[in-house]
């Protein structure tokens, strides 16, 4: 975990580091029940998943599959 500066707190607060990037499954996503925040920070989490992991991948099936899934949600 890692101390993450809250406005208002006395003290840091404990946060959680991502420590693995796999996309998240858009089936299960309503873009209709998600705020504005909530969707740039899944579109910024999947851009970080993309730039990250493509570089390792050698299969051209597998760059598109994770193009497609790591695709920013409107």
């Amino acid at each position: 975990m890692i101390g993450t500066d809250i406005a208002g707190a006395e003290k840091p607060v404990n946060a959680f580091e991502t420590l693995t990037l796999a996309p998240i499954d858009r089936r299960l996503i309503d873009v209709s029940m998600l705020s504005e925040a909530e969707l740039t920070w899944l579109n910024d989490y999947h851009a970080r998943v993309a730039r990250t992991v493509r570089p390792h991948l050698d299969d051209n099936a597998t760059k598109l599959w994770l193009d497609e899934a790591t695709a920013a949600l409107k």
